[in-house]
């Protein structure tokens, strides 16, 4: 009689405990609020199969990106170099490390990233999905400098990890897979949608007419001729998302895609950043060579390099640029800071938790 108690005590124990193990999976599908206009101008956003949005996956997803546990002497988070307030960048040329050493491309910003349907990220596109981009800066010896074994065991023994990832993937044992998707689902949630340019595409709002005329010298080819790489009012991305050599360079210290591809024909080539919050953002280019927009303009009216592999795009590279006027350079200035989307910046959702 004795031992039938014990084993029934003992199953009904068990079935208690997975019980309750089901209890703390039960994740809440997460709604993305996209922007009407990239309803209207974009295909659907890019949610891999193996990695939905749950709500749960996502607020751990926003945990991790804080958590200085991911560097080695946890003294560094994604956030370091993504910050907020920077739309996710960095404000300086180049990261710096937990060891003190510097990078050496600017950090880039974060934002519509389900949209980057090529699904090639970092400067050079070494990295393919959102969620093995997230692998390299934990293991890489000029940034974080850690294992993700040690990450993994950190987080392991942590109070609120194991539950949190329970909860967010069905099993408490944390692995760096379980970790990067997280990290990923957060990051697919970084809209910016809701600039005063945006607001004027919407009808809610007017141009000064210096922003105006600098959309147009943006979109004209006979002056700023910047649509090709950098999108349009029919692209709210305001981004191919494809590599080009802009002509900052005779020669390459920096290979980039090239150096990805092994094709020389692609050297020199970087990704096409959005031209969204650079108000924000600076310094510019891969290498934040340039700490000031004008200086960006100026480089396409009069600073272009030609090298072999210098984009077609770049028409008037034999002229240096596209010679704009002192007004049309204070004019598409202000049109381009009109893209900034202080909303973004300060959403209480993309803050430290």
């Amino acid at each position: 009689m004795t031992k039938n108690w014990v084993f029934l005590s003992l199953v009904f124990l068990l079935m208690n405990c997975s019980s309750k193990e089901e209890d703390l999976y039960k994740p809440v599908a997460y709604n993305l609020e996209i922007p009407l206009l990239f309803s209207q101008k974009l295909i659907a956003p890019i949610i891999p199969a193996n990695n939905p949005l749950t709500q749960e996956g996502v607020a751990l997803g926003k945990k991790l990106f804080f958590e200085k546990l991911l560097s080695k002497d946890k003294t560094q988070s994604c956030a370091t170099c993504h910050n907020p307030k920077k739309a996710f960048s960095d404000s300086q040329q180049f990261s710096v490390g937990i060891d003190g050493n510097q990078g050496f491309r600017n950090a880039m910003p974060l934002f519509n990233l389900a949209w980057n349907f090529n699904e090639l990220f970092n400067w050079d596109g070494s990295e393919f999905s959102l969620e093995n981009q997230a692998f390299e800066p934990v293991r890489n010896p000029i940034e974080m400098h850690e294992t993700w074994k040690n990450v993994a065991e950190k987080l392991q023994n942590h109070p609120q990890y194991p539950t949190l990832f329970k909860k967010a993937f069905g099993t408490s044992t944390i692995d760096s897979v379980l970790i990067t998707k997280a990290i990923a689902q957060f990051e697919r949630t970084l809209i910016s949608g809701n600039s005063k340019f945006d607001r004027f595409l919407r009808g809610e709002t007017s141009l000064t007419p210096e922003e105006e005329n600098g959309f147009n010298v943006f979109m004209d080819e006979a002056r700023g001729d910047c649509f090709h790489c950098h999108g349009s009012n029919n692209n709210p991305l305001w981004t191919d998302n494809l590599f080009h050599n802009n002509g900052l360079d005779k020669t390459f210290t920096d290979l980039g895609l090239g150096a990805k591809t092994g094709d020389p024909k692609d050297n020199g080539k970087f990704k096409s950043p959005s031209i969204r919050n650079l108000a924000f953002t600076p310094p510019y280019m891969h290498d934040g060579r340039f700490a000031t927009l004008e200086e960006v303009i100026n480089h396409y009216s009069e600073g272009l390099q030609f090298s072999p592999t210098i984009d077609p795009l770049m028409k008037k590279v034999s002229q240096g640029g596209v010679q704009l006027s002192a007004k049309d350079k204070a004019d598409l200035k202000a049109f381009l800071l009109s893209l900034s989307d202080v909303e973004f910046i300060n959403n209480l959702a993309f803050k430290n938790p």
